[in-house]
């Protein structure tokens, strides 16, 4: 049973204090998509400035997990992440005493994108503690963090109802605090944490053609999911005319698939071969992506949603399982870029949202395009499959792809 043996082998308090630190970064990451609908009313704002508005956070997270990266292999991931915690309460206390203009809110978006690059510190943490063959489960309960999403989608509408979207942003450095105090406490790094290397080194990865094959995949399973959570309300309100709270709340229930399904991704990953379940989870967001296209009824759409989501997060997992395998020695420089590039994936969403929803006047062709973007991901999956299986048959390697 893996629960057990993940109670035998590695730290279950390190791996703890990964999901706490990404859970409450990642409820911090999306805040501005949470609050969207407040902020976009406040500045008058149009349907492709809505998208870049609440995509310029999930840009930033891309620009500084590659820092985060190189300093988890460097300096190691619990350093890192106490860096990255104290980093992230700076947009936060700008967003809560000033953030009057629309350029502050750009630069809040990119400071935020620290909180989005906890991923590059808190996954190899979990991944250093734990074998092959517990990769799947371990990267999927520390990737379960993106569970903070659900923080900020549930929590972010009702008190911006009270204190405003300023207040929010306030409130949320008591939970950040909190989290801070526990992981200096609990959180250590592994012992069998490879050595630093030369910077210069950590870059010839991008030579590696299996570099490009994750980083494309994670783009759209990643990116989506985040994207998706980030838009989604500003969504419900356009198109069904749901209260900001209620829209929240349906955000809410569609990212809760995709949480809570990342670590089952991991564990049926670990069975059956990532590769192999990422073949059907692609086919299933093309088909929901599809069907929401067609904007039919709250419900019909919302479980679109609900399972489209649910296989996105899937399919982080999935993807989590294969890269440690691949390149365990430059896990934190790999976690870094592959998670800089789902981060490139989720910008594009939300503008690709907005921006078609200006051109085209309807939201049914940026779910259109969404839905060709899981095709192509399957196209590119099937290819990579072919080197991976040669890569794997050489190494003599039995863990399943």
């Amino acid at each position: 049973m893996k629960i057990s043996n993940l109670r035998k082998s590695g730290h279950a308090p390190s791996l703890f204090a990964s999901f706490l630190y990404f859970d409450v970064s990642f409820m911090i990451w999306v805040l501005l998509g949470a609050l969207g609908v407040y902020i976009t009313k406040d500045f008058g704002l149009s349907p492709a400035q809505k998208g870049l508005i609440v995509a310029i956070p999930i840009l930033g997270g891309s620009f500084f997990r590659l820092i985060l990266g190189i300093l988890t292999d460097r300096i190691g991931p619990r350093k890192t992440s106490i860096i990255g915690m104290i980093a992230t309460m700076v947009p936060l206390l700008w967003g809560w005493l000033f953030g009057s203009s629309l350029t502050e809110l750009y630069f809040i978006g990119i400071l935020l994108g620290v909180a989005g690059a906890s991923f590059a510190a808190a996954l190899p943490m979990a991944s250093q503690w734990y074998p092959p063959h517990l990769q799947g489960i371990a990267m999927g309960i520390a990737g379960a963090g993106n569970s903070g999403t659900l923080f900020a989608t549930l929590f972010g509408p009702r008190l911006a109802e009270h204190i405003g979207w300023h207040g929010v942003m306030g409130a949320a450095l008591i939970p950040l605090a909190i989290v801070f105090i526990i992981y200096i406490i609990i959180a250590k790094d592994a012992p069998s944490r490879p050595p630093a290397k030369p910077i210069m080194d950590y870059f010839t990865i991008f030579k590696q053609r299996d570099t490009w094959f994750f980083c494309i995949l994670y783009a759209v399973t990643f990116g989506g999911f985040v994207g998706l959570a980030s838009f989604l309300s500003i969504f419900f309100v356009d198109q069904y005319a749901l209260t900001k709270v209620r829209a929240g709340e349906f955000v809410t229930l569609c990212v809760a698939s995709g949480s809570f399904f990342r670590p089952v991704g991991g564990f049926i990953a670990d069975k059956i071969g990532g590769s192999r379940l990422l073949t059907f989870l692609f086919i299933g967001v093309a088909l929901c992506m599809f069907g929401v296209s067609q904007l039919p009824s709250l419900t019909v759409t919302t479980t679109l949603l609900f399972i489209g989501m649910m296989c996105l997060g899937m399919g982080n997992g999935a993807v989590f399982q294969l890269v440690p395998q691949r390149f365990q020695k430059e896990i934190g420089m790999i976690t870094g870029i592959v998670g800089a590039a789902g981060g490139v994936g989720g910008f594009f969403v939300p503008n690709i949202l907005g921006t078609l929803k200006q051109v085209t006047g309807t939201y049914a062709s940026g779910f259109i395009v969404y839905a060709c973007i899981g095709i192509v991901a399957l196209i590119v999956l099937l290819i990579a499959n072919i080197s991976w299986k040669k890569t794997w048959e050489l190494k003599g390697d039995t863990v399943k792809i």
